[in-house]
C-alpha cells in the first residue's frame, strides 16, 4: 500500500542559522590559511638557499 509523505513548504528556517554556518565555514577557512602561510614562511627560512 503506497504511503503518502506532505512536506509543509509554509515554515522556513530563518536566516541566522544560514549566516552561523557561512561564519563557521569562513573561520575554518581561516585558520586553514593562516597555518598554511605560516608554514610556507618558516619552510622558505629553513634550509632552501
Amino acid at each position: 500500500m503506497p504511503t503518502t509523505i506532505r512536506v509543509s513548504t509554509s515554515g522556513r528556517a530563518p536566516q541566522k542559522t544560514d549566516s552561523a554556518d557561512f561564519a563557521s565555514v569562513a573561520l575554518f577557512a581561516g585558520i586553514g590559511m593562516l597555518i598554511s602561510v605560516v608554514a610556507v614562511i618558516f619552510a622558505e627560512q629553513g634550509g632552501w638557499h
